[in-house]
C-alpha cells in the first residue's frame, strides 16, 4: 500500500497533525507511522550552506586572496551531529519504495519553504510534493488544509525568494567577514562579523550613540501660571504655559524671572479659545513586528520574548493564528469567522462585554479589516476560532494573548471621540517682553472624551487618553478644562519658573529599533504609512528578533534596561566602515524589495545574484583598501601578576 509522507517543522507539530489523520500512529524514533501516513519533522534547520573548505580546502585558511569566494552552486552540509541523526531518518524515509507523496507541512512561510527545500535536496531525493498550508493549529484548520492541499509548484517563486536571501546572506556576510577580519587582526581578538542585514542594523544602533555622546546638555526655562475666573469659582482652575510666540522655551533665568514678576497677581484674559473634535480609529490588526513593538514598549518584553509566546500560543494553546507575519489585515474569505471567533474570546469575562457588542453586530465594521490585496502568505495575528484555555498559559502567554484579543475586538468598535480645547490667557503687561509687545500669552490643551468607542476595549489607561506625545514637556499635557469663555477676565492665582535642560536622543529599545528596521530608518509614526513601507525595510518580521540578539551576540550591542547600547567593538566597527554601503539602511531596504518581486515573479533571481556577487566584489575590495592600515588601540587591562608586563 502507498504511503503519503509528510514532514513537518517541529515534533510538537507532526503531533498536532496526527490526530487529524486517518488511522492510528505507531511511534517510532523520529517519526509516526499509520496505514497511509509517515510523519515526520526537521527540527528547524537541520541543513545550511556549506561553509567554504567544502568547496576548496584553501578556503579554511582566511587570504584576502581568495575573496570573493562566489560558489556557481551552493552546497548543503548537515548542520551537527543532532540534525545528521534525523537527517538520516528522514532520508531513509523519503527513499522508502511505498512512499509515494511528499507533503511539505513546514511552517507556511518563507523560512518554511527552505527548510523543506534544502531538506529535501539534501536527500537527494525526487518524488512529487504537495503543500499543506497552515494560518492556524486549531483541529478544524488542520483538516481543512489537508482537504486543501495545493501543488508545490504554487510556491517555487517563494522558495526562490528563500534561497536568494539565504545565498545573499552568506555571499556578503562571508566575504565582508572575511575581508574586515584579515584586516583587523591587529584590533580585533574575534572575527568582525559584517553582514547584509546585520550591519545596516548596527549602524543604526552605533550612529544613534555616537549622538548621544556629541550631545551637550542645554539649560531652559519654562513658565506655567495658574488662572481663575475673575467670578472667584475655585473650581474653574486651570493652567497656562508661557509662550513667547511660538516658543515656550526661555535661554536664562532671567528671562524667566521677568516673566514670573510681570504677571505675579496680575489680572488676564482669554482671548482665543477654540473648540474641535476629533474622531481617532481603531488601531490595525497586529502584524509580528506591531505585536512585538507594543509588547516591548508595554512589558518591556524583548522581541525574541514576545515572538516565543505567539510561538507557544500558536503551536501548543491553538489559540493564536500564525505569528510569523508581516500583515495586518485579514482576507475577505475569514469575514464570516469574526463573529465566531469573538464569541470564543468572549467566552471569558473580562472580554464579554466588548465581545458581545461585536456578535450582537448586523453588519461588521470591515474596512480597515478586509483587504485581500494587503494579505499575502498569512493574514494577521488573531485568536483563532476555538475555546481557549487562558488558566493554561503562562504569564507571558496570557499577556500576549490579552493583547491580540483586545485588538481584534477593538477593531470592530466605533471610533473614539474626543473634544479639543485650545486656549491662550493674556496677562497684560505695559513693560512685556513679549515679541508680539502685546502681552504675555499662555496656552492651555484640553482634552475630553466624548465617546469611548473602541477604547473602552482596554479600560480606564486607554480611556484617559494613552500615552503623552513627546511634545508635551514644551506645551504642557492636556487637561480636564472647567467650562470657560472667551473674552472672561481671570486672575493669576500662581506662577513659577522650572528649570530644565536639553535631553539626547533617546536610545534605541526593541519597539524603537523594529520600528526603524521596517522602514528601514526613516521616522514614521503612522500606522497606514508605515504598512505602505513596510515591504522595503531591514529584515523581515520572521528575522528581526533574532538579528537583535545576534549583535548582542557578537558583542556589537548589549542590553542595558530597555535600551539597546552600542558597544565600543560595535562603535568601532561602524566607525572604520563609514559611509560603505553595507551600513546603508535604504540599500538593504531595496534589496528586501527586490527579493519581494522575486517571490511575487516580477524579477528574475538570477539578476539579483549577479548583483549580490557584484557588490561582494566591491566589498572585499574597498574594505582591503581601506582597512590595510587601520590599527585600534588595545584596552590596557593592567599588569599581568605572573610576568608584570601590561596586558
Amino acid at each position: 500500500m502507498s504511503k503519503t509522507l509528510v514532514l513537518a517543522e517541529k515534533p510538537s507539530v507532526g503531533r498536532d497533525l496526527t490526530r487529524t489523520l486517518p488511522g492510528q500512529f505507531a511511534k517510532h524514533e523520529g517519526y509516526l507511522e499509520s496505514d497511509s501516513h509517515v510523519v515526520t519533522w526537521a527540527v528547524g534547520h537541520l541543513v545550511q550552506l556549506a561553509e567554504p573548505d567544502e568547496y576548496d580546502a584553501k578556503y579554511k585558511k582566511w587570504r584576502m586572496a581568495d575573496l570573493p569566494i562566489i560558489p556557481d552552486d551552493f552546497r548543503l552540509e548537515v548542520r551537527d551531529e543532532r540534525s545528521r541523526k534525523q537527517m538520516t531518518v528522514i532520508t531513509r524515509l523519503l527513499q522508502r519504495k511505498d512512499v509515494e507523496e511528499i507533503v511539505n507541512a513546514c511552517d507556511a512561510g518563507r523560512e518554511g519553504e527552505l527548510i523543506f527545500a534544502w531538506t529535501l535536496q539534501k536527500s537527494g531525493v525526487k518524488k512529487p510534493v504537495q503543500r499543506l498550508w497552515l494560518s492556524s493549529m486549531t483541529t478544524k484548520a488542520i483538516k481543512d488544509a489537508f482537504a486543501g492541499l495545493r501543488p508545490a509548484s504554487e510556491f517555487a517563486k517563494l522558495e526562490q525568494a528563500a534561497r536568494s536571501r539565504s545565498e545573499a546572506d552568506w555571499i556578503v556576510g562571508m566575504n565582508a567577514t572575511r575581508a574586515a577580519t584579515i584586516r583587523l587582526r591587529s584590533s580585533f581578538d574575534r572575527a568582525v562579523t559584517l553582514g547584509r542585514v546585520q550591519t545596516p542594523t548596527l549602524a543604526i544602533i552605533a550612529r544613534r550613540e555616537e549622538e548621544i555622546r556629541a550631545f551637550k546638555p542645554e539649560p531652559y526655562w519654562l513658565v506655567d501660571a495658574d488662572f481663575e475666573p475673575t467670578s472667584g469659582d475655585s473650581g474653574r482652575r486651570y493652567t497656562g504655559r508661557y509662550h513667547d510666540g511660538s516658543q515656550p522655551r526661555l535661554k536664562t533665568a532671567q528671562e524667566a524671572e521677568a516673566v514670573v514678576a510681570a504677571v505675579r497677581g496680575k489680572q488676564g484674559e482669554i482671548t482665543k479659545l477654540e473648540t474641535t473634535k476629533r474622531s481617532e480609529k481603531a488601531p490595525l490588526l497586529y502584524d509580528l513586528t506591531s505585536l512585538q513593538r507594543e509588547a516591548n514598549t508595554r512589558y518591556g518584553f524583548s522581541a525574541r520574548r514576545t515572538l516565543a509566546a505567539a510561538q507557544r500560543l500558536y503551536e501548543e494553546h491553538k489559540a493564536l493564528t500564525y505569528p510569523r507575519t508581516s500583515s495586518r489585515f485579514l482576507p475577505s474569505d475569514m469575514g464570516a469567522e469574526i463573529k465566531p471567533i469573538a464569541g470564543h474570546v468572549g467566552e471569558h469575562r473580562e472580554y464579554a462585554k466588548a465581545a458581545a457588542y461585536v456578535t450582537g453586530m448586523d453588519v461588521l465594521p470591515t474596512g480597515r479589516v478586509i483587504n485581500d490585496a494587503k494579505v499575502t502568505d498569512h493574514h494577521a495575528i488573531i485568536p483563532t476560532n476555538s475555546s481557549h484555555k487562558l488558566d493554561k498559559m503562562s504569564d507571558d502567554d496570557r499577556r500576549i494573548y490579552d493583547m491580540v484579543a483586545r485588538r481584534f475586538l477593538a477593531a470592530f468598535h466605533p471610533e473614539a471621540v474626543f473634544e479639543n480645547t485650545r486656549l491662550e490667557t493674556t496677562v497684560a503687561d505695559t513693560q512685556s517682553t513679549s515679541s508680539t509687545g502685546t502681552g504675555h500669552v499662555f496656552r492651555t490643551r484640553g482634552r475630553v472624551l466624548l465617546v469611548a468607542g473602541w477604547r473602552g476595549v482596554y479600560g480606564e489607561e486607554a480611556l484617559e487618553g494613552g500615552e503623552r506625545s513627546a511634545s508635551e514637556d514644551d506645551e504642557g499635557g492636556p487637561q480636564t478644562l472647567p467650562k470657560l469663555e472667551r473674552g472672561e477676565a481671570v486672575d493669576t492665582k500662581d506662577v513659577a519658573a522650572e528649570e530644565k535642560v536639553t535631553k539626547p536622543p533617546r536610545r534605541y529599545s526593541d519597539a524603537s529599533l523594529l520600528a526603524a528596521m521596517e522602514t528601514a530608518g526613516k521616522l514614521v509614526d503612522d500606522d497606514e504609512l508605515r504598512e505602505a513601507m513596510k515591504d522595503s525595510g531591514i529584515g523581515t518580521p520572521a528575522t528581526r528578533a533574532a538579528l537583535i540578539e545576534r549583535l548582542i551576540d557578537v558583542e556589537y550591542v548589549e542590553r542595558e534596561g530597555r535600551s539597546l547600547v552600542a558597544t565600543e567593538k560595535g562603535l568601532n566597527v561602524i566607525r572604520l566602515l563609514g559611509e560603505h554601503p553595507l551600513t546603508s539602511p535604504s540599500l538593504t531596504g531595496d534589496w528586501e524589495t527586490r527579493l519581494g518581486k522575486i517571490e511575487h515573479g516580477e524579477e528574475p533571481r538570477e539578476a539579483f545574484m549577479r548583483d549580490i556577487a557584484l557588490f561582494a566584489g566591491e566589498t572585499v575590495a574597498e574594505l582591503d583598501s581601506k582597512l590595510k592600515d587601520v590599527r585600534i588601540p588595545r584596552a590596557n587591562l593592567g599588569p599581568c601578576p605572573i610576568c608584570g608586563h601590561d596586558i
